[in-house]
C-alpha cells in the first residue's frame, strides 16, 4: 500500500512538471506569432493571441490548485518541496509572459494603420526573436533540470536589454522627426517594454530552476551580505 501511494505521489510531481511545460509551450508560441502579427498589423491573429490567454490563465488557475494540493495532502520535503515551490514561482512567471503577449496583441490593434519605419521594425523583430529564445531557454533548464544553463540566462539577457535601450533611441529620435505621433510612439515604446519584461520572467525561472536544483536563491547572498553587516563592529571616532 505504501509503495502505490509513493508511486502516485511521484506521478503527481511529474504530471506538475508536464503541465509547466505544456503551459510554457503554448506562451513560448505566442512570442513569434504576437511579433509577427504586430509588425503585421493582422488583426485577426492578434485577437486569437488575446482570447487564448484565457486558455493560460485557466491552466495556471488549474496548476496552482494542483501544487497546493500535494503540499497539503503529501507534505513533501527537501528536493520534492522545491520541486513543487519552484513549480508555483514558474507558473506565475509563464502566466505573466503570457499576459504581456496578449498585451503586444493589444497594441497592435492601436497601432493599426500607423506607419514606423524599417529600424524600428527590425529591432522590434530582433526584441521578439531574443524574448523568444530566452523563454525557451528557461524552460529547457527546467525540464532538464539544467543549473548551468539557469545561470548562464542572466547574461544572455543582456541582449535583449541592449535591444530594448536601442529601440527606445530609435522611437525618440523618429518622435522627433515626426514620424509618427506622440501615441503611437508610446504604444511602441510599451511593446519594447513587453518584450524586455518577457526576458527578466526567463531569467527569474532559470534562478528558481537553480534553487529546485541546487538549493540556492540571489537573495541567499543579499542575507549573507546584511548578516556580514549586522556583525561588523561600530566605526568612527570615539
Amino acid at each position: 500500500m505504501t509503495e502505490q501511494l509513493r508511486k502516485s505521489y511521484h506521478d503527481e510531481l511529474e504530471t506538475i512538471r508536464e503541465m509547466i511545460v505544456r503551459m510554457a509551450g503554448l506562451v513560448g508560441e505566442t512570442i513569434p506569432r504576437g511579433t509577427e502579427a504586430f509588425l503585421a498589423g493582422d488583426l485577426a491573429t492578434a485577437q486569437r493571441i488575446i482570447e487564448d490567454d484565457d486558455a493560460i490563465d485557466a491552466m495556471s488557475v488549474d496548476l496552482e490548485e494542483r501544487c497546493y494540493q500535494v503540499l497539503a495532502l503529501q507534505q513533501p520535503m527537501a528536493s520534492d518541496l522545491r520541486s513543487i515551490t519552484t513549480a508555483l514561482w514558474m507558473n506565475a512567471e509563464i502566466e505573466r509572459s503570457g499576459d504581456l503577449m496578449a498585451n503586444i496583441a493589444q497594441a497592435t490593434r492601436r497601432v493599426y494603420g500607423s506607419s514606423f519605419g524599417p529600424q524600428i521594425r527590425g529591432l522590434i523583430a530582433q526584441m521578439g526573436e531574443e524574448a523568444a529564445r530566452l523563454f525557451r531557454l528557461a524552460i529547457d533548464s527546467y525540464a532538464e533540470g539544467n543549473s548551468g544553463l539557469a545561470v548562464a540566462l542572466d547574461d544572455i539577457d543582456d541582449r535583449l536589454d541592449e535591444l530594448h535601450l536601442d529601440a527606445i533611441a530609435a522611437i525618440f529620435e523618429s518622435n522627433r522627426e515626426q514620424a509618427f505621433d506622440l501615441q503611437v510612439g508610446v504604444q511602441l515604446a510599451l511593446v519594447c517594454r513587453f518584450y524586455e519584461r518577457v526576458g527578466d520572467h526567463a531569467v527569474n525561472m532559470g534562478e528558481r530552476v537553480r534553487y529546485m536544483v541546487d538549493g540556492w536563491l540571489p537573495e541567499h547572498s543579499g542575507a549573507l551580505r546584511a548578516r556580514a553587516r549586522a556583525n561588523e563592529p561600530p566605526t568612527g571616532d570615539l
